[in-house]
């Protein structure tokens, strides 16, 4: 069995992992890279794979930066199954059709203004290559095994967002273990990631392996935030991704008002995707910590935004209100045109609520830039910045040191994937030192057989 690192290897985005085993291949995840223009243009090279020599796709949740490949995989050539949660099925085609669309609006808006470098500009990726995934989709359930060749694979409660999936992968000789994103043992709104089965190999995640996250009450804070800002007679302008972080936003809020914590304003999720995935918290009622009454109240509290005309009504609105848009980053969408007319002014906040990836508008904002480049011209930041670290879907460090400590037997050996280096690295040392576990950060393309019998020897 040997594993190959295709992707989230010294970043947090571009998942993809190459097993191979007896003749079986299969990739789990099959992320876009995310962030710096140098790992953007990653995207727009060649397949790592070819992609006809793969029997399956495994994926542990729908992210972009975890699926957001897919469309170019298919086009290429890869006619295999994509095993996935039900959940992560339904989100997948929420967030591949809008990825392609906006790729292809940004390759109008190129082509439009001659910004682009080639003749015409083209998206990666279309929504006809996107909508080809879909009829390749097939749905897993948590803790009933399938088969792909010789292998078998287990999927269980990652935790992070609906339908989160660490995937157990044996040849009958040798077992490893794919974390995915893990999510916080107290989300409000998604079950805590399941204690890890034995297995040889661990790939786990690290995004926060360098830091904790703040002991402060999400809700509380949110308050705060909402509570000043509308004290200047501001808005408060929420950038959040679609899946987990819009709707874990907007639960808070909704309990804020019905604690008095903040006075009670008119909320707008401008997002259709977000709207589309606040939906299916009702459709997979049990598959969150939510009761179909407190379902009910977060999906009915704010008012939805589909059109762009009704997006750009609220620029006109000057009483104070929270706009939730995405993307979380501030790297495109709708909340790009909010931030525009936002950040300017004093009154108003930007709320980031967790990590921002190097290369972003939000990470620039994070560092105290003192102004903004949007839609190709800079502005001055004026209007508060504020981050809530609180609201992370990610697991932080010590949560990280829980769940690998709490394998049943020592593996022979943890790979760190999904942290910037530093993180990555800190994660390294705390699990050397905690739990005496042989671990390595491994570098992009590293393959490893994962028949040795030590770390060390994986490399040879």
């Amino acid at each position: 069995m040997h594993l190959t690192f295709l992707g989230a290897a010294g970043t947090v985005t571009g998942s993809k992992f190459l097993l191979e085993s007896a003749g079986t291949r299969v990739l789990i995840d099959c992320g876009l890279y995310q962030g710096i223009k140098n790992l953007r243009r990653r995207n727009w090279s060649p397949p790592p794979v070819d992609p006809a020599s793969l029997d399956a796709i495994l994926l542990t949740h729908a992210h972009i930066d975890h699926t957001g490949y897919l469309p170019v995989m298919v086009r290429e050539g890869f006619t295999g199954p994509i095993h996935c949660t039900e959940p992560t099925e339904a989100l997948v085609r929420i967030l591949l059709e809008d990825s392609a669309r906006l790729q292809e609006e940004e390759a109008r808006v190129r082509n439009a203004e001659g910004a682009t470098r080639h003749h015409p500009a083209a998206p990666l990726y279309t929504v006809a290559d996107a909508e080809a995934v879909f009829p390749l989709l097939e749905t897993t359930t948590l803790g009933t095994a399938f088969t792909v060749g010789d292998l078998t694979i287990t999927p269980s409660r990652a935790g992070h967002i609906l339908g989160a999936a660490s995937l157990h992968v044996t040849d009958g000789t040798t077992a490893v273990l794919f974390s995915g994103d893990l999510g916080p043992d107290d989300d409000p709104l998604i079950f805590p990631p399941e204690p890890p089965p034995a297995a040889d190999w661990v790939v786990m995640e690290s995004t926060y392996g360098d830091r904790d996250h703040p002991p402060i009450d999400p809700i509380t804070q949110l308050a705060e935030v909402v509570e000043r800002t509308v004290a200047r007679g501001g808005k408060v302008l929420a950038s959040a991704f679609a899946v987990g972080r819009a709707q874990r936003i907007l639960h808070s809020l909704v309990e804020g008002f019905r604690r008095g914590l903040a006075p009670e304003v008119p909320i707008y999720l401008d997002s259709p995707m977000a709207t589309d995935v606040t939906e299916l918290y009702l459709r997979f009622i049990d598959e969150h910590r939510l009761d179909a009454d407190e379902t009910a109240a977060m999906c009915g509290r704010a008012i939805c935004l589909r059109s762009r005309d009704d997006s750009k009504t609220l620029n006109d609105h000057r009483e104070p209100c929270v706009i939730i848009s995405a993307s979380g980053m501030l790297s495109g969408g709708r909340v790009v045109h909010h931030l525009l007319r936002i950040v300017r002014h004093r009154e108003h906040t930007v709320l980031l609520p967790g990590f921002q990836a190097p290369g972003t508008r939000g990470a620039a904002l994070l560092a105290g830039a003192k102004s903004v480049k949007i839609l190709g011209r800079r502005y001055a930041v004026k209007a508060e910045i504020a981050q809530l670290d609180t609201y992370s879907a990610h697991t932080d460090r010590s949560g990280l040191l829980r769940w690998i400590g709490a394998i049943p037997s020592a593996p022979r050996g943890v790979f760190l994937v999904h942290g910037e280096p530093t993180a990555a690295d800190a994660l390294r040392v705390e699990i050397g030192d905690e739990h005496g576990f042989a671990t390595t950060v491994p570098e992009l393309g590293t393959q490893v057989d994962l028949t040795a019998a030590s770390l060390e020897k994986a490399f040879r």
